[in-house]
Formats: C-alpha cells, structure tokens, sequence
C-alpha cells in the first residue's frame, strides 16, 4: 500500500514509526539496560493524567532515523495520520480501557523559516515560524458529526461525519415506511462541535529585512490550542502550511484563481527565555499552556538561594543592571524596585491596589535615558516600546476595525493592553498629544482601559509598570525653574508617578573625565574581564523570575510602624518657620509608593516579610528622586504641590502677599470711580516697599487680574481704574 501519488509506503512508515516509538532513549545508555523508551514513559504519563496528545521532539526523529524525519515534513498529513494510527494501536496494548483519541503534536523542527519565505513549493508540508500573536480571534465553534431529523415522522438519522469540510445531507428518511424524499432537517443539539480559533501572527523585529514592514499569517487552532496564546505573547508555532480556495461571494460556487493560504497550527510554543517570566493566573488554570514553561530546575532553585543569601546581592544586581551605562546607581536601585514590583493587593470589599511601580526619567539630552529603558525593555516578562510622536491614544489603548476574516467590528490591543503584566517603556513622552496623555491617567492608577467606542463597551486589563523618558522643553533642564515649568506634563499625570528622577548633566572635570574613559573602554576593552561580580543577563531573568513568581513579601510589625512614623515626619517638614499655611511634603500616594518598594526591596532579598531596613531604603529612594523633582528653590524644602498642582506654596504665598499689598497701594492713592492709573507706576509704588523683594511686571499683572476677579478694580489696556 502507497500513500497516493508518492513512494511512500505505509508499511515501512508504520514500522519506522513503531521502531521510534518503542526504542528511542535519551543519551547514551548501556546495550543491556532494559529501561523503557523516552516515548514510551511520554504514554504512560499520558494514561495517568488522561490527556489527549503526545509532544513529540523532531529532533529526536531525526537523530534516530533520517528518512522518517524528511517524510514527515515533505508529507505530513499522511504521516501524521498514520503516527495516530500507531499511536492508539500502542495505547490499546498498554491499556485497553484507554478510550480517547491521542494526537501526535510536533514541535521544534530542525529549521526555522522566515515568514516571508513562505513560498507555494512550502504548501501541504511541515513548517516552524516565530513571531508574536496581535490578534486572537473569538472561539468559533466547527461542525464534526452531524444528526438529521425527518420533519415528517421525526425519525433521527444516524450521526454523518464531515468530509473534505462538507456534510451531506441525506436524500431520504431512512424509515422504510416513511421513505419521504427532501424531508431532512439538522438537529444542531445532537451534532457534536470542536473549538477553533483564528490568530494572526507577526514577524518579530530581528526578522524584518532594511526598510521593510512586518508580515502577517494566519493561523488556525484546534481543541487545545485554542486559547494557548495570548495577543503580546512571543511564540514558536509549528503547523502544516495550507492554501485553501475562496469562493467570489458566499451564495455562488466561483472561486477565485488566488487562494488564501493559512497554517494549521500542531504546537505552539513560547519562547523569549531572555526575558521573565511572569505570574500568570490563566497558565496554572489551563493545564496546557503551550510550552514548557520556565520551570526552576533544583539545582537552579538552589543557586538562586544561595545568591540571595549574600549580603551585597542588592548591589550586585544594581551593577549587573546596563553594566555598560555609567553610575546613576540611584536610577538603576529604582528600576530595579520596578522591575520586581510589590504585591497587588485586593480587599475584601473589591477595592483593589496597584503592584506595579511607575517611574519618569526627566533629563538634559545624552544622559543614557533611552539606553536605560531598551535595557528594560529586553528584560521585561512582556514589554512594548514606543515613542510618543508616534504613538496616538487608540495606538496606546484599543482601537476598532474591521475584522477581515467575518467582517464585523472587533477590538485590537493596543501597547498598553499588550503589556499587560509588563513593562510599557514610553519613550520621548514629552511629545506625546494631548489626548494620548490623557489616556494614561487611567492605566497608571486603575490599572485598566475603558472604552466605548462603535457600539464594543469594555474595560480592558492593563496591569503594566510604566517607565517614561522626557526631555525638558527647550532641551536642556533650566534649575531655576519648577518641574511642571521644565517639563510641560499635566500635574495629574506626574502625581501618578511613584518616582520622579532627574537626569542632569553637570560639567565638572573629573566626573567628565572617568565617564568618558568608562566610554572609551566599551569599544576596546573587553567589559567581562573589568566587572567580575556582574550577573549575566540569564541569570539574571531568572533571579527575577523567581521573586516575582514564589516570593510574596508581607509588611511586619516594625516596617508597619515604621512606614507611619515616617509619613508623619515628612508631613510635618511642611510647617514654614513664620507661615500659617503648611507645606505639603507628602500625600497618600506618597505612603502607597512606600509600601510598593518596600516590597520590592523585600523580594530581591527573596525575604518574606518586610522590614524595617527595606523601609528605610524605600524612603532613600523617593527622598533622591523627591530631592530633585520637588524641591521649591526660594526656601530649598520639599514642597509635593510643586507636583501636585503646578505652584509651590512658597510661591503661592508671594503671589497672596503681592496681591495684598496691590490692594493697599490702590486703596490709598486712587478713589472708587476717580482717575484711572498705569501699571507702571503701580509698579514703581510696589517696588518702594522694601518687605516685596524684586517685583516684575508680569506678577503684578497676575496681582491685578486676581483683583479684577473679585470685582475690586477694572483693568484698561494698561491702566488700572478702581470700581
């Protein structure tokens, strides 16, 4: 017997498959040992756990019969249908009672192909592509058997396969004494249905040739599959590639001459092993997740532990973080607090409080920000980068279109839903627009992204840390100015940032002098042999791994404590010598973005529970980043309105004592409804009093529209008449 229209014949495949199945053993093995067969053992589990499918290595093919490997991708349906005849026939021997269909799923080829090069000459054979999944179409249920019911004496037909994608309906009832032709109806409760499901997946970044953009295929899921990846995962899909005729309307039989061309998936695989992995709830759920996940070996398990034990490791991994950028061990302990996050935290009566640590990274060009966020980007569990010229809000968010395949509107991710339990790095954030910013109101508090836009409302998770880099306008940092004046960001949105690090670049000889010899040395010394106590970059993602995956830090008693006497003592440096108003130096976002990186400090030791030395750090760190991004210049305090609205409250006060002494000068020297008087010599007035200090004219402008509000005087081009 021959497969059809080729030399292959089923006998000798039957017995190559057999021969592989019974005897192929991992690494060398004595020529007496009577152990059983890698696959062998593979079944067994199989039986026990009463799944459906076998993953079968195609290396492992290969190494132990050639032949048998090249038949199988050159003519997979053929084989792959007689591996499953193999297959059961095995498992009826070993274990009679076993009932279910067990299907061989293929994975790891010995080639990769681009998805580019997908040519007709690859149709109907075994192909492996990577990319990353954009879209997961809804579960679409598939007919299988069908059960057809006469509509004139009721009688039930018996259950028709589908064949070739078709079913066909019976002619006439099958009762001899009802015989009535044209009278049969489908009965869809009766009919038994499989998952399928439509995802596209695109060309990862190191594929894509100079000037070209990225390329998407198709990909249909079955059963399992279905639901195994998810829109932002990174995958290795191997399937057969199938070209498919597409008829030119639904109610005619033309097809068109160009067929569509689409991969039946048989495995799909994640890969990215450089970047973490992290948590997720839907993976312990699903005892199928598609890959072998990330599981920490003991040996591993142990050198992480013993890592952790040792007394510099905070150090350690703050140097092993971008080695090659230069100092800034302030940035890098806050990146790293990022990059482990604190503990999500959900109450009893649904409110929910955020893990995630967001950060902003302000500076003076060539300071190293977008090198930072590309390292943190490579590292992440599931990081998106963007630049905000060109990101739009629905780009950052979800936007709706048109679904090629079934033609009705659906909702596509945007960065910040891909990112979803990851890192979204943003990066030239102060040139976003106006709406894409405010788009992130929402993510960096709640966590989440709603939409209502073309009839689809939803709320979409976006659990993801954000990391921005802004430039100052005007390029370079002025000191003399506030924040919100350097960087021209709403006040809202910087609140929402736990910490806010200034990057400035300040000549001063010998710092030049070492960083440029750092630089120098980058391209031509070799940097492993400099920096010997630096983690490699495996280890570690796998040390973060870890912590974020096992480690879930509580606060203890004197952390508790501790976090509170410190709160309350960095409200009360608000109190101005000689001042009844106060000076807000902390809020409550301020406590919560204190227990977030307590908990992250917690977790790099691998210690589960929080204590009193993570606090103290945790405040060290929001102290430097605070230092800098809201200190009020005139009086050198810590002033949190600098952020929170825009105005220091020292500058606040000047603006009331202006505004009062105005007040007065007009009182004496002009009457309600007298001659009006000019700004100017308002202005040689105010400067008399020597209690103002240096008075400029467009304060005073400000001094006399707060006036005219209140209905005290009315201002002409630039006179000032009192009403």
């Amino acid at each position: 017997m021959y497969v059809w229209g080729t030399n292959i014949s089923v006998q000798d495949v039957n017995a190559a498959i057999v021969r592989f199945l019974r005897n192929f053993m991992e690494g060398p093995t004595q020529a007496d040992s009577i152990e059983e067969g890698k696959y062998m053992r593979e079944l067994d589990r199989v039986f026990e756990v009463e799944r459906e499918w076998i993953d079968i290595d195609a290396q492992d093919i290969f190494s132990y019969d050639q032949d048998l490997y090249n038949k199988m991708v050159r003519y997979p349906l053929e084989v792959l249908a007689i591996f499953e005849i193999v297959l059961m026939d095995m498992a009826s021997t070993r274990n009679p009672l076993f009932e279910k269909h067990i299907q061989a799923r293929i994975f790891n080829l010995r080639t990769s192909t681009c998805m580019r090069n997908l040519n007709p000459s690859d149709i109907e054979k075994m192909v492996s592509l990577k990319g990353m999944i954009i879209r997961c179409s809804s579960v679409i249920p598939e007919i299988r058997e069908a059960v057809f019911k006469c509509l004139i004496c009721g009688y039930y037909s018996d259950p028709v396969r589908v064949e070739r994608g078709r079913i066909s309906e019976p002619k006439r009832c099958m009762k001899e004494e009802c015989a009535t032709k044209n009278s049969m109806t489908l009965v869809h409760n009766r009919c038994s249905f499989a998952d399928k499901q439509i995802v596209r997946l695109q060309e990862t970044p190191d594929e894509i040739p100079e000037g070209g953009t990225p390329h998407t295929v198709s990909l249909l899921m079955h059963d399992k599959l279905v639901d195994a990846g998810k829109p932002g995962d990174r995958v290795e899909i191997t399937g057969i590639y199938r070209a498919m005729s597409v008829r030119v309307a639904p109610t005619q039989r033309t097809v068109k001459s160009l067929f569509k061309t689409y991969i039946d998936c048989l495995h799909i695989k994640k890969t990215n092993n450089s970047r973490m992995q992290a948590d997720d709830p839907m993976e312990v759920e699903n005892s199928y997740n598609g890959s072998e996940d990330v599981t920490f070996d003991e040996q591993m398990v142990q050198k992480l532990k013993d890592l952790s034990k040792k007394s510099d490791i905070y150090d350690r991994l703050t140097k092993s973080l971008a080695p090659n950028i230069w100092e800034l061990e302030d940035v890098k302990k806050g990146l790293l607090c990022q990059l482990f996050g604190g503990n999500a935290l959900k109450l009893a009566s649904g409110a929910t409080f955020r893990g995630d640590i967001n950060i902003l990274l302000v500076g003076d060009p060539g300071t190293s920000k977008s090198q930072l966020l590309q390292y943190i980007h490579k590292l992440s569990p599931r990081g998106i980068y963007t630049s905000g010229r060109g990101s739009s809000a629905v780009g950052l968010t979800a936007y709706v279109t048109k679904d090629p395949e079934t033609g009705e509107t659906v909702l596509e991710s945007g960065a910040l839903v891909l990112s979803d339990k990851g890192i979204c790095c943003i990066d030239e954030f102060d040139k976003m627009s106006e709406s894409a910013r405010s788009m992130l109101h929402e993510v960096m508090e709640q966590q989440t992204v709603s939409i209502a836009k073309a009839g689809i409302i939803a709320s979409l998770n976006a659990r993801t840390s954000v990391l921005a880099c802004a430039n100052p306008s005007g390029s370079r940092y002025n000191p003399r100015l506030s924040v919100i004046d350097n960087i021209h960001l709403p006040p809202t949105l910087l609140s929402r940032f736990d910490l806010i690090y200034l990057i400035l670049d300040k000549p001063d000889e010998q710092m030049d002098r070492r960083l440029a010899k750092h630089i120098v040395a980058l391209h031509f010394e070799d940097i492993e042999s400099v920096q010997q106590d630096v983690l490699d970059l495996s280890t570690l993602t796998a040390y973060v791994s870890y912590a974020r995956k096992h480690i879930q830090p509580q606060l203890s008693d004197e952390a508790a404590e501790e976090l509170t006497r410190g709160y309350v003592e960095m409200r009360r440096r608000g109190n101005f010598p000689g001042s009844s108003k106060k000076v807000i130096t902390a809020t409550p976002r301020q406590i919560e973005s204190l227990i977030r990186l307590s908990e992250a400090l917690a977790r790099i030791r691998f210690s589960e529970w929080v204590e009193k030395r993570d606090v103290m750090e945790a405040f060290r760190l929001l102290e430097v980043a605070m230092q800098q991004s809201a200190t009020d210049h005139s009086t050198g305090t810590i002033d949190m309105d600098l952020i929170t609205t825009g105005v220091s409250a020292s500058e606040r006060m000047r603006r009331d004592n202006l505004a009062a002494a105005t007040r007065n000068v007009i009182m004496e020297k002009m009457q309600i409804g007298g001659p009006s008087m000019r700004l100017m010599e308002l202005l040689d007035e105010l400067k008399k009093q020597s209690s103002l200090g240096e008075v400029h004219l467009s304060d005073l402008r400000n001094a006399v529209a707060t006036l005219t509000t209140e209905g005290f005087v009315a201002i002409l081009g630039d006179t000032v008449k009192r009403v």
